[in-house]
């Protein structure tokens, strides 16, 4: 498993919302300036499917992640399946310091660990950054 986290001075509330609404995970789900994501469908309930389409903005490139939920404790835990059978947990917790977001998935074969925990820490960080704003 590779983890990532970052904490962020929101209320609870806030964070859940920001991270499960389509409307602001197109606004932060990138893991650099040079791509974006222009659709989000999320269907938050456990067998709920979401799709979130990540773009290179000069259209070179975009791919689908999508995924099935398989738990959800609202304002605590997310846990689902992406569509390549890969296991993800995101956990939220109220901390004095914020909400500390931990997200653990396990790696794909294709592209080296460092790599993937890079990216993935990039889109929490943009995260942090849009639902600080």
């Amino acid at each position: 498993m590779i983890t990532v986290k970052a904490t962020v001075t929101t209320s609870i509330e806030k964070a859940w919302d920001f991270w499960t609404n389509p409307e602001h995970i197109t606004k932060w789900n990138n893991a650099s300036d040079d791509w974006h994501c222009p659709k989000a469908t999320n269907d938050l309930k456990i067998d709920g499917k979401f799709n979130f389409t990540m773009a290179a903005k000069d259209n070179s490139m975009s791919f689908d992640f999508e995924g099935i939920y398989t738990n959800i404790i609202e304002f605590k835990l997310i846990e689902y399946t992406i569509i390549d059978g890969r296991k993800v947990k995101i956990s939220f917790e109220e901390t004095q310091n914020g909400i500390e977001i931990t997200e653990s998935f396990e790696p794909e074969n294709m592209n080296p660990e460092e790599l993937q925990r890079q990216g993935w820490q990039s889109i929490i960080d943009n995260f942090k950054k849009h639902a600080e704003q």
